[in-house]
């Protein structure tokens, strides 16, 4: 594959704040904006950021109208301690990419490497002329450290050089008062509790105003050429500095290693904080290189996707498929942000985002990493269940709509705390992850727990009217344009799924794991005529579906609203949700993202393919795609009804989304889950993907302008490699025992590195 995935080859002030975005370097664990060391003047626009997964403070919320179950606290991932300082002056001079004449400038994000390399050829004010390389990286190896490699030619320059390299809690966070996708938690929320040194390694330790939680960065630098080392130290950050004599043609190489520990994961981070930075310092930049290379090899391995024939989606796909893997938690602590950690978009917060949109990237490329972020769910469960009690229902768990630590954080309801349907969608994942990799073990320990907690609230929300049917009131669906409402397709039909999962888990369990199934029985108080009732409701469910139209209504008052007349608002009003009053947005038949049609997608089993067609063009004409999580949904669907043209045009936009800057605000971080979309537009759309019942089914139907696609999907222990064109499909068992799979409606089994076609 082609490492570099993106370059940047001239300096332009107004594209800087988006390519701190893009060139951020992250591992799920800490993430730094892709800044310039040096810093740049205060009138170019930076957000200079570095983020601590589940690492945040909190706010009272303040209401002029406080209801009883309205949230008390705000959550917010803080900016915390800054390391990625260096500066550099030459004599008298100091180095900036705002001054002097740049005679070359490139920086490049490296996937293979996993580094983010910048390399700039610069002549001072004064006439000095070096080159400057760059490397950084946050480690996959060693989750808590971020390296940088800083090296200087010096051409014509004869003199005392410097270099200032230093760690800083003068940080604070970005807000914006009129746009809810970045909140108002903003300003310095970090108190400096000490400052200390050993053997050379200094430690800045700092205290949130209201959480109570403690961040520690250790710092150390390695310096091979004789120089005079001196330290500086402030009431919020301590400095290093290198002093050196240098002749034209010298070379100096600086090494910066950075750890973050934190109270989240540590009970003594400042000691874990030394610990891990003696041995990543005496590894070195090159051994820490090393491991990064081999773990992202390991990745790529069964991650990749091989387009021929159209080069920018390619490099697309790939730089989402890292940007998932930089965003993706590895620990119980923390899940999947809604900007992944390259920016503050959302607070840092959780949503349905990871269960939907990201977690099938994980469950078909790392299963082991897929169960992780389930964990993450499990180990929030007794909040869960804390906040179904605040919401009146007398058992099971109700999972927050946006949070960090597990609490619901979601101040207006509408689109927050009415969205029940995150039950079914974590719900899901759970189903998903016991289909594809038949771990039981993992549904007796963990997972029937989840589906019985989940399917407890869900079922008492809805009930049985007098006609015998099962219905769910007043809750909003996906589309965040249509809130509260009664019988919204979507949350019904995922219910009814969950519900029948129920009675399916139960009986696996009574099976196979009668000994946990009689200790999960006891810890939650439920017994099988619970989960009859719930098989029952499944049964009963009503699913709207209007006759006339022969369409799913979105829910029961839809098709009875004014339709938006979207070809006659001006550009300059969308996104709609920052332009008008939601109750203007709530009487109108229009969409911010498919609902119906996304249901279609998580199961389509339960509809004729031709109600699905007429649902995908009703819904397409007032969906408004204000959402990044629209446009993949509508490709993956259109692929499933043959339209090859909308299924390009869709997914063309989602690909490059970011790179592209399509939705106006990448500056404020990655859009993580249209990323985990892309992929399932790959694999599901293209590819023509399902798994049901143990089975894999492959269609593929690739757009006309590519030759071929190549994916691999682990699946039950087996890797499996899929090479699509447009008239042949070759599928190869890579790895694993044979088995069953169908191709285009036909059963075919897989033997061991035999091909099939």
């Amino acid at each position: 594959m082609k490492s570099r995935l993106i370059a940047e080859n001239q300096l332009v002030p107004e594209q800087l704040a988006v390519n701190e975005t893009l060139f951020h370097v992250a591992n799920g664990y800490i993430g730094v904006r892709g800044s310039f060391e040096e810093g740049v003047p205060a009138e170019v626009k930076s957000i200079r950021g570095t983020y601590i997964n589940a690492f945040y403070d909190t706010e009272k919320l303040h209401y002029e109208e406080r209801y009883t179950g309205f949230p008390d606290y705000s959550q917010c991932m803080l900016n915390v301690i800054d390391a990625q300082s260096i500066k550099l002056y030459l004599d008298d001079e100091e180095f900036s990419m705002f001054n002097g004449r740049i005679v070359s400038y490139q920086r490049t994000l490296d996937a293979e490497n996993g580094t983010v390399n910048r390399t700039v050829h610069w002549v001072s004010p004064q006439g000095r002329e070096i080159i400057l390389t760059v490397k950084r990286m946050a480690s996959f190896a060693v989750k808590e450290a971020f390296l940088i490699s800083y090296h200087v030619k010096c051409l014509n320059f004869k003199g005392l050089l410097n270099i200032i390299s230093n760690i800083t809690a003068d940080v604070s966070n970005m807000s914006a008062e009129f746009d809810p996708r970045l909140g108002t938690s903003g300003g310095n929320r970090l108190d400096v509790s000490r400052i200390n040194s050993r053997d050379d390694i200094f430690s800045l330790e700092c205290k949130t105003r209201n959480s109570g939680l403690s961040a520690v960065c250790t710092m150390s630098n390695k310096m091979d050429n004789s120089s005079k080392r001196m330290t500086a130290e402030t009431s919020r950050g301590v400095s290093e500095i290198f002093e050196v004599e240098v002749e034209s043609g010298d070379e100096i190489c600086l090494e910066k290693f950075a750890v973050y520990t934190d109270s989240v994961r540590f009970e003594q981070p400042l000691e874990e904080g030394f610990r891990i930075n003696r041995e990543i310092y005496q590894a070195g930049f090159k051994q820490m290189a090393a491991r990064q290379r081999q773990y992202l090899d390991s990745f790529w391995k069964n991650a990749d996707i091989t387009i021929e024939g159209d080069a920018e989606i390619q490099n697309g796909i790939r730089f989402n498929m890292y940007q998932l893997l930089q965003s993706a938690s590895n620990d119980k602590y923390s899940n999947i942000a809604a900007k992944g950690l390259s920016g503050e978009g959302y607070e840092g917060h959780y949503f349905w985002d990871t269960e939907t949109y990201i977690y099938p990237f994980f469950l078909f490329t790392n299963p082991g990493l897929a169960k992780n972020l389930l964990m993450f769910r499990y180990n929030t469960l007794d909040g869960a269940r804390k906040r179904a009690r605040e919401m009146a229902h007398s058992k099971g768990a109700l999972f927050p709509w946006r949070t960090i630590n597990g609490d619901e954080c979601s101040a207006y309801f509408p689109s927050g705390t009415a969205q029940y349907h995150i039950n079914t969608d974590i719900a899901h994942a759970v189903i998903q992850y016991w289909q594809v990799t038949g771990d039981t073990q993992f549904m007796a320990d963990f997972g029937a727990e989840i589906l019985f907690e989940t399917a407890r609230v869900l079922y008492d929300v809805g009930h049985f009217r007098n006609d015998g049917k099962f219905v769910i009131n007043e809750v909003t669906g996906p589309d965040e344009y249509t809130a509260c409402v009664n019988n919204n397709y979507y949350t019904n039909l995922t219910t009814q799924h969950l519900f029948e999962y129920c009675d399916s888990a139960w009986k696996m369990l009574k099976q196979s794991f009668p000994a946990a199934l009689d200790r999960l029985a006891e810890k939650i108080n439920i017994v099988f005529e619970e989960i009859a009732e719930f098989k029952k409701a499944a049964c009963a469910m009503y699913l709207p579906f209007d006759k006339k139209l022969q369409i799913h209504p979105q829910d029961d008052s839809f098709l009875e609203r004014k339709v938006w007349d979207l070809d006659n608002t001006p550009k300059e009003k969308f996104p709609l949700l920052l332009h008008y009053h939601p109750l203007h947005i709530y009487r109108h038949q229009v969409c911010k993202q498919p609902d119906t049609v996304l249901a279609h997608f998580l199961l389509e089993g339960q509809v004729p393919l031709e109600i699905i067609k007429n649902d995908y063009y009703y819904y397409e004409k007032i969906t408004t795609h204000d959402s990044s999580l629209s446009t993949c949904i509508f490709s993956i669907m259109a692929s499933r009804i043959g339209d090859k043209k909308r299924a390009y045009d869709y997914f063309s936009k989602t690909a490059r989304l970011d790179l592209d800057n399509l939705q106006g605000n990448t500056e404020h971080g990655i859009h993580t889950a249209a990323m985990g979309g892309m992929w399932m537009a790959v694999v599901f759309g293209f590819g023509g993907m399902r798994f049901n019942g143990g089975q894999l089914y492959f269609r593929p139907n690739i757009p006309d302008c590519w030759k071929s696609i190549e994916f691999k999907v682990v699946y039950r222990g087996r890797v499996l490699q899929i090479k699509a064109t447009g008239t042949d499909t070759i599928i190869k068992l890579l790895d694993g025992d044979a088995i069953n799979i169908y191709l285009n409606d036909k059963l075919l089994k897989l033997e061991p590195e035999e091909v099939t076609v």
